[in-house]
């Protein structure tokens, strides 16, 4: 993975995003690690492995009936909020 220091990024911002068409590139900040920069292309393909993921991860709980539907996941959510709430 490529660096740049923030300064650089700023100073040489389209090399930056030429740089982040063929590889991730990291951005740091007083020689901490603050973002990295990814090409569309790239991002694009981490979310379909992402949705995929989850979309699997889904699949399997029905075959299991173990899915909880929208309305049970609606109850769920307000449940933990109320409870976060009370605390």
């Amino acid at each position: 993975m490529c660096e740049f220091t923030a300064s650089d990024a700023k100073n040489n911002f389209a090399h930056l995003l030429d740089t982040a068409q063929r590889e991730p590139v990291q951005i740091t900040k007083n020689k901490r690690p603050v973002a990295v920069l990814l090409s569309q292309q790239e991002y694009d393909r981490l979310q379909a492995m992402e949705d995929f993921y989850w979309g699997e991860l889904a699949n399997a709980a029905v075959k299991r009936n173990d899915f909880l539907g929208h309305e049970a996941s609606e109850a769920l959510l307000k449940d933990a909020l109320n409870a976060k709430n009370q605390n």
